[in-house]
């Protein structure tokens, strides 16, 4: 008797339907077919431990399991509900009319219980845009596959919950998403706020500019200038996840395994910190079977790279092409898997090996050559890609114990939301959010430049030795300076502050 089942594949961050065709025929074998992976192929011995332990038994006839279609790779160990109740239905042990309404997802125990599953948001999404009914998946994956309207999603114990359901037996609720007011307001309390940044008032400027245009920036400076701290205020003020991004986020942070089974949906902008010993598989992602990396979790927030000349020079150069296409194509010899990688990069990076350079009270011990040879670990062409380029300078002591109240992240928050809200409405695209994803033929039509801008410009990049690729940079970032203001031309002194962000061109820096 031929029956079939249904279940989903991952594929970058996006899932597949997999049919799955259960046959019982006379003879006494198991196969299993259509391309499985190593934990797919165990599967028989979980379904049968499971199956004996829950009262019921593997048929005793030839059966033969193919997964369609069979030309795609399928791995992992959440095919086993599906097989096993296939296999119960195809042998006549279960009975029912509904087992083509779902898509069923889950590892057995050999008890019978189900263990939580990666991807359950695309699979949820899948099952909805192919037309099913509804998704039968582990209960501790339930409330974020729920987050998918027109769908129903049901959460399971074990395999005889499943069992009962499909012959009627058992009534089981759907699960509503209910987004808790826990999961939309962030704890102001507990996150780093801007206010307990003393000083800094340019560097904190910079850092509104980058917000506002989602701009990639780099600091540099001595150890302790407070580099890592200001980055990691950053998340305070960016604007909020739309809906379609939460969305997005979350796929990506549910394929990798990463998604809090009590949360649901992910509010807040992702920030990634990598330590510089990561590989650079693992900061854009790969592997066998390809899984999303570190620039791709933290899509729509921040990649922060603390120390950057540390990491290795490989690692760093496979960073420039996401940056220009905020998307990487990982493509291996029998697919290629794209996953979305539009995010902020923020680096910090001390000036030389002593880190006292251009420190207004230390000593630097470093000659002119070392200080050129530190700072040439970072590629000219991945430094093009870096709008602001930030010296930060220690702090001076009367600031540090001075009474002033300094600005908290909130009221900075309300400024660059404002001014995201200038760039969305000018542009009306959802591909295009902020000024930093401006194309070529959007530059030339929203950074119009006066004679006066023309000339300043003109200067900058002969003076400064500045690429076409920094000259784009610049306007960008004026464009943002100047939203910032609420102004609908680019000025000279907002094409002027723009320019000084470009304290790291080779050109001018170590003399």
């Amino acid at each position: 008797m031929l029956v079939k089942t249904f279940g989903c594949a991952i594929h970058g961050v996006d899932a597949t339907t997999i049919t799955i065709e259960v046959n019982t025929d006379n003879g006494f074998r198991f196969y299993l077919v259509g391309l499985p992976d190593n934990a797919i192929k165990e599967s028989q011995r979980r379904i049968e431990a499971a199956l004996k332990n829950i009262g019921l038994h593997m048929p005793g006839k030839k059966i033969t399991v193919n997964m369609a279609p069979a030309d795609l790779r399928k791995e992992g160990s959440f095919y086993d509900l599906a097989i096993a109740i296939g296999i119960l239905a195809s042998a006549g042990q279960i009975k029912s009319s509904l087992l083509s309404s779902f898509i069923m997802m889950g590892e057995l125990s050999l008890d019978g219980g189900l263990q939580s599953l990666k991807g359950a948001l695309p699979m949820a999404i899948r099952a909805r845009n192919d037309g099913f009914k509804g998704i039968i998946l582990p209960f501790q994956n339930a409330r974020e596959a729920a987050i998918v309207s027109g769908i129903e999603v049901y959460g399971v114990k074990n395999i005889t919950e499943v069992i009962e359901f499909l012959e009627g037996k058992l009534e089981l609720k759907a699960v509503e998403f209910v987004e808790n007011e826990s999961d939309t307001i962030q704890d102001q309390g507990n996150e780093p706020d801007f206010s307990d940044v003393k000083g800094q008032v340019s560097i904190k400027r910079a850092l509104e500019i980058a917000a506002s245009g989602g701009h990639n920036l780099i600091m540099i400076g001595p150890p302790g200038a407070g580099k890592t701290m200001l980055a990691k205020r950053m998340p305070g003020i960016l604007p909020s996840l739309s809906i379609e991004e939460a969305i997005e986020t979350t796929k990506i942070h549910s394929v990798a395994g990463l998604t809090d089974p009590n949360a649901g949906l992910i509010t807040v902008r992702p920030f990634r910190g990598p330590h510089h010993t990561i590989s650079d598989v693992a900061l854009v992602g790969g592997g066998g079977n390809p899984q999303p990396g570190e620039i791709s979790l933290a899509h729509n927030g921040i990649l922060f790279l603390d120390e950057l000349p540390e990491f290795k020079r490989s690692v760093l150069e496979v960073l420039r092409q996401p940056l220009e296409d905020r998307k990487i194509l990982v493509s291996r010899a029998k697919m290629s898997v794209e996953f979305p990688a539009n995010f902020m990069l923020i680096a910090s990076m001390n000036p030389c090996p002593c880190g006292n350079y251009n420190h207004p009270d230390k000593e630097c011990i470093c000659g002119p050559a070392m200080v050129h040879r530190y700072l040439n670990k970072i590629s000219g062409p991945l430094m093009d890609r870096i709008d602001l380029h930030i010296e930060v300078t220690p702090v001076p002591f009367e600031s540090l114990t001075g009474t002033c109240i300094e600005e908290g992240s909130i009221e900075i928050r309300k400024r660059v939301e404002k001014t995201r809200e200038i760039q969305q409405r000018r542009y009306g695209n959802k591909a295009v959010m902020s000024n930093a994803q401006m194309n070529g033929k959007m530059i030339r039509k929203y950074c119009v430049l006066s004679s006066d801008c023309k000339e300043l410009i003109k200067k900058a990049v002969e003076n400064l030795g500045l690429s076409a690729r920094a000259y784009d940079r610049i306007l960008k970032v004026s464009r943002t300076i100047a939203d910032l203001e609420e102004s609908e031309n680019i000025d000279a002194h907002h094409l002027a502050e723009a320019i000084q962000y470009r304290s790291l061109d080779r050109s001018k820096w170590a003399g």
